[in-house]
């Protein structure tokens, strides 16, 4: 069965206003945790063939956050690792802290309660598998687990698509989606956001390779065109509902027949060199299908086993090492459950 969760809210001022009333939640400050490591998954953007909508996590890479309970109120950054030192430092700047941030306000205990936080980025920035996702997954699930858990998943969600609209501009929920509630998930409209659960087939695995080249995501949705041919649009939205039916059927051949984009790839894939090469190598080596993950520039082989996979990303990086391009690759069955609590390592 799928699971159908309604996130209805408005917006003033760019700030997300919510039906729930959280002050109503009771925050035991007697229970609240000294300390929380999380870690938060990657995230495969789109499917493919579902710009915007469709979206599934992995194991890895990811991030994790490291969050401390201290005396002075207030929300800091303590330390960012594997930032290159790109990532604020300020706590009004940087996703993570700011997301953390409006969550206790809307709690009202911003004023009562200090935390301070360690960002330890596994990915890096820009590389198209939902690095600023995972960061702000990670550190809204590590607050909640602070605080006793007082939220449910869905109520986390609404800061998590907060935390994009910072990052990037746009709130979006294809990467926050998987990254907190792990598997596929579809999205459905905007103030009136809907995340359907879409059930995984246990044999479909990703084969990421991330070349080291630089696709930032805002340029990268500038090529994206403002209008389409019925024609493309009507091809589009069959393989969307055919990738879906796929997946509840666990129907490998008709998930391949309608993983294919004919209307974002074909804009955004000469920001990826040898892309239609990498295409190539991934189908004629026994991949269902093959594509863009999120804006790039990592691409994503899908595959029905963990051998295909395997197979796939190596030639892949070998074809690029050839052209004198370095990459990293992940090979990943579908994470199901997203966000986890890790043992604590000082």
């Amino acid at each position: 069965m799928s699971e159908l969760n309604n996130f209805n809210r408005t917006k003033k001022d760019h700030m997300p206003i919510y039906q729930n009333n959280l002050k109503e939640k009771k925050i035991d400050f007697n229970t609240i945790l000294n300390k929380v490591r999380v870690f938060a998954p990657a995230t495969v953007a789109n499917m493919i063939c579902g710009f915007d909508i469709l979206g599934f996590a992995v194991d890895e890479p990811g991030d994790e956050v490291k969050m401390y309970r201290v005396n002075e109120p207030g929300v800091r950054i303590r330390s960012i690792v594997g930032d290159g030192g790109r990532l604020p430092l300020d706590a009004d700047r940087n996703t993570v802290s700011a997301c953390v941030k409006m969550l206790l306000n809307d709690l009202g205990i911003l004023q009562d309660i200090g935390v301070e936080i360690e960002l330890i980025k596994h990915m890096p920035i820009g590389s198209g598998l939902g690095s600023s996702s995972a960061s702000t997954v990670a550190g809204l699930f590590a607050i909640n687990a602070l605080l006793g858990n007082p939220l449910t998943k869905e109520e986390l969600m609404p800061y998590c698509v907060e935390g994009e609209r910072l990052a990037c501009g746009h709130g979006h929920a294809d990467n926050v989606a998987p990254a907190l509630m792990g598997g596929i998930t579809l999205v459905r409209g905007g103030a009136d956001l809907d995340i359907v659960k879409i059930p995984v087939p246990k044999e479909l695995y990703a084969g990421i390779v991330f070349p080291q080249v630089d696709v930032p995501t805002r340029d990268a949705r500038q090529l994206i065109k403002d209008k389409v041919f019925l024609s493309d649009a009507v091809t589009q939205w069959g393989n969307i509902a055919g990738l879906v039916a796929g997946l509840f059927q666990e129907d490998y051949e008709l998930i391949s027949r309608s993983m294919h984009d004919v209307i974002i790839e074909p804009s955004r894939a000469i920001l990826i060199p040898e892309f239609y090469a990498m295409k190539e190598i991934a189908l004629s080596n026994g991949a269902l299908s093959f594509g863009i993950s999120g804006s790039g520039p990592s691409v994503v082989a899908v595959s029905k086993g963990k051998e295909v996979a395997e197979i796939v990303t190596s030639k892949i990086q070998d074809h690029l090492s050839a052209n004198g391009i370095e990459s990293f690759k992940y090979v990943s069955a579908v994470n199901v459950e997203g966000p986890k609590v890790l043992p604590f390592i000082d």
